[in-house]
């Protein structure tokens, strides 16, 4: 039996979240989850999350993973949301620390409440393999983005996280803190040489007005039309071309708020004896 994806999609931060499962009844997994939050009033929500919810109960699943592909900078994660509403183990790469080490300091956040062992359920080494059910899967070790991201690749599809967009936008930033231009090269290579016929489901699409959004495409597709890496690439080239589109990129918009969630797994900084989260905000320093 093949695996079936079920989609979500968040308009405000261009976000594909996904379920893989094998139908009703089935053991299944949430990939990406998303937490709304409007930044005009400092509000959360979790809109988004609660279809996932929906469809996991409509169906009679049982939710087994969360995957994070990695500590994410554009949006906040519904993991932890999602773990009180339907179980699951919250897991991402070992490597989620090497992301925490950096931005810890940046935000002079508490070293043991940001420590992921204390928000993540389980870290997966380099290339690990596990089950989502009865579908054999591999946790694909794709640094480059950041240190840690994570491809999670489930029978004959894979979930790329922020490694590769669609072919006509390319490829994901390298500027975040431990990111690397190089290694998200081989890192996509590592990606384009699995079967040509294999499904690759993205994180993110931003097409303006030119097409619609699409969140898949083949293996192949990627090596023929991929602006940044089609066939033939040179790591040189691509690493020039990488750094230097990534020096005149804005950071994301909701970064500050994203990283401070993310690496607790979602979790909203304590409230304090006010009875407020706070969000800090780092001056002249990003």
């Amino acid at each position: 039996m093949k695996p079936l994806v079920k989609t979500f999609f968040d308009q405000g931060t261009s976000t594909f979240s996904y379920i893989v499962h094998s139908g009703k009844g089935s053991s299944c997994a949430i990939i990406d989850p998303v937490q709304n939050f409007n930044s005009n009033n400092a509000r959360t929500d979790y809109l988004m999350a609660n279809e996932i919810v929906g469809f996991i109960k409509e169906n009679s699943l049982k939710n087994q993973w969360i995957l994070e592909t990695h500590i994410h900078a554009d949006h906040l994660s519904a993991a932890s949301y999602l773990k009180n509403k339907v179980g699951g183990k919250v897991a991402a790469s070992q490597f989620i620390n090497n992301s925490c080490d950096n931005f810890i300091p940046i935000f002079n956040l508490d070293k043991n409440d940001s420590k992921p062992k204390n928000h993540f359920d389980y870290l997966f080494s380099p290339d690990e393999d596990f089950f989502i059910g009865e579908f054999n899967a591999k946790a694909l070790y794709v640094p480059g983005h950041t240190p840690a991201d994570t491809a999670y690749y489930v029978e004959d599809i894979i979930f790329v996280g922020d490694t590769l967009f669609a072919p006509d936008i390319g490829t994901a930033r390298c500027d975040f803190p431990g990111g690397s231009a190089r290694k998200l090269f081989n890192s996509i290579n590592r990606i384009l040489s699995l079967p040509k016929e294999t499904t690759m489901f993205l994180c993110h699409d931003y097409p303006d007005d030119r097409r619609n959004f699409q969140n898949k495409f083949t293996i192949q597709e990627q090596i023929e039309k991929n602006i940044h890496v089609k066939n033939g690439t040179k790591e040189e080239d691509f690493i020039l071309l990488r750094e230097t589109r990534d020096k005149d990129l804005l950071l994301p918009d909701l970064l500050v708020p994203s990283i401070q969630a993310n690496i607790r797994a979602g979790q909203l900084p304590a409230e304090e004896s006010n009875g407020i989260s706070y969000i800090k905000v780092p001056l002249n320093t990003l």
